[in-house]
């Protein structure tokens, strides 16, 4: 697999359309994406003193974490929007050679900040309900 660029990695939100249309979050500077499984062991007796797990079995999610400037986009003010409301909405996280992961999320932290002399900044956390597809 080549390099990629970090600023080709970018958080998109959907628009409630059916079919959905995706628009990208402006001002993003970072974008983390964490894939979580949890591990099932099924060790016994017969393992012989090694730990066994069980292949497919625990809760898998992902979370997404992004920090970036704030532009005043309308991604950013439906992901507001979302965050206030408490509302699971489609995001897709999108990648420079074209693979795609897509899935609902529910934004749980968004974080605003800015300086006196600075720009205005934030940060939000996401967290995956139900299943994320690769493509």
């Amino acid at each position: 697999m080549a390099a990629e660029r970090g600023s080709a990695f970018l958080l998109k939100v959907g628009d409630g359309a059916v079919p959905v249309g995706f628009a990208t979050v402006a001002g993003l500077r970072t974008t983390q994406l964490s894939i979580n499984g949890e591990a099932v062991a099924i060790t016994s007796k017969d393992s012989g003193g090694w730990r066994e797990l069980l292949s497919g079995a625990g809760v898998r999610s992902v979370s997404v974490s992004a920090a970036g400037i704030f532009t005043g986009s309308a991604a950013e003010v439906r992901v507001k929007g979302n965050a206030l409301a408490g509302v699971i909405d489609q995001y897709r996280l999108s990648f420079e050679s074209g693979e795609t992961m897509t899935g609902r999320f529910l934004v749980t932290r968004l974080d605003y900040a800015g300086d006196v002399n600075g720009e205005r900044s934030y940060t939000l956390s996401l967290e995956s309900s139900g299943p994320v597809v690769s493509a």
